[in-house]
C-alpha cells in the first residue's frame, strides 16, 4: 500500500468513521482524501497507530487556545484514541484468528469506529491550526469556491461557527468537499464518527468536545469558536482543497 493510498484511506476513516481493519492489514483502498501534510500516526513497521508530535509548540496558539488545554488535549485525549484503536484492532485480529468469542465482534467494531475516528480527526485538527498571523487567508480556488457556495467569506464563517456551536453534546464542525455536486458544505459530526455522509473529503474541522476549550472558555463555546477562526491554517486547508480538486 502506498503512502498516498494510506493517507487517503485514513482521511476517509477519520472523517467518516469507516472501519480500519483493512488499513492496518495493508489492504485498504483510498476511501477519502485527507491531504495530511505529515505522517498521520501510523507505524508501518510495528503495525500500530502512534501519537505524533504537534506541528508547533503547545503554547504557540496563545492567547486564542491556551497551552495547558493543548497539552492535555494532545497528550491525554488524543493518546487515549490511539490506545483505543490499537486495542480494537488487536481484539478484532483475535476474533479473525478464532481466539476470541465472535459474539464480541459488534462491540469491537463500534470501538474501532469511535477510536479510529478520534485519532484521525485529531491528526487533521492539529494541522488545521497555526500560530496567529502565520496561517494565511483563504484565496485562489478555495476562496472562489467559498464565494460560490456560501456567497461570501463572511457568510461562510458565520455558518461554520453557528453550525459548530449547535452540535448537540460532543462532536465536530467540518467544512467538507462533496464529490457528486462538487460543492463545499458545512456539516456536523456527533461524537467522533456519526452523522457525516459517505464520500465527503474533510477540509477544515473544529473540535467542539468540551475538553477542547473548557479550561479557558468554560461553557462559552461560541467564544472559543470565534478565537479558533484566528488560528486556522488556511495554507493547509487550501492544500487539501487543491488536492481533492485535482483528483
Amino acid at each position: 500500500m502506498t503512502d498516498m493510498n494510506r493517507r487517503q484511506a485514513i482521511g476517509g476513516l477519520g472523517a467518516l468513521g469507516l472501519g480500519a481493519v483493512g488499513l492496518a492489514s495493508g489492504s485498504a483502498k483510498g476511501a477519502g482524501l485527507a491531504g495530511l501534510s505529515a505522517h498521520p500516526g501510523w507505524d508501518a513497521s510495528a503495525g500500530r497507530f502512534v501519537l505524533t508530535d504537534l506541528p508547533y509548540d503547545p503554547d504557540a496558539l496563545e492567547p486564542h487556545i491556551d497551552g495547558q488545554t493543548m497539552r492535555i488535549h494532545h497528550e491525554r485525549h488524543h493518546q487515549a484514541y490511539v490506545n483505543g484503536v490499537n486495542t480494537a484492532l488487536e481484539r478484532l485480529a483475535e476474533i479473525r484468528a478464532g481466539q476470541t468469542d465472535p459474539a464480541t465482534l459488534e462491540l469491537w467494531q463500534r470501538r474501532l469506529s469511535f477510536h479510529a475516528g478520534g485519532h484521525i480527526n485529531h491528526a487533521l485538527f492539529w494541522e488545521n491550526m497555526a500560530p496567529a498571523g502565520t496561517g494565511g487567508e483563504p484565496s485562489g480556488a478555495l476562496m472562489n469556491a467559498i464565494r460560490r457556495d456560501f456567497g461570501s467569506y463572511e457568510a461562510f464563517e458565520r455558518f461554520f461557527r453557528d453550525t459548530s456551536a449547535a452540535v448537540e453534546g460532543s462532536g465536530w464542525g467540518w467544512l467538507v468537499h462533496e464529490p457528486v455536486s462538487g460543492k463545499l458544505m458545512v456539516v456536523q459530526m456527533h461524537n467522533q464518527q456519526h452523522s457525516l455522509f459517505a464520500g465527503v473529503t474533510p477540509l477544515l474541522g473544529v473540535d467542539v468536545w468540551e475538553h477542547a476549550y473548557y479550561l479557558r472558555y468554560q461553557n462559552r463555546r461560541g467564544d472559543y469558536l470565534a478565537e479558533f477562526m484566528k488560528v486556522i491554517n488556511w495554507h493547509e486547508v487550501s492544500r487539501r482543497f487543491e488536492a481533492v480538486a485535482r483528483s
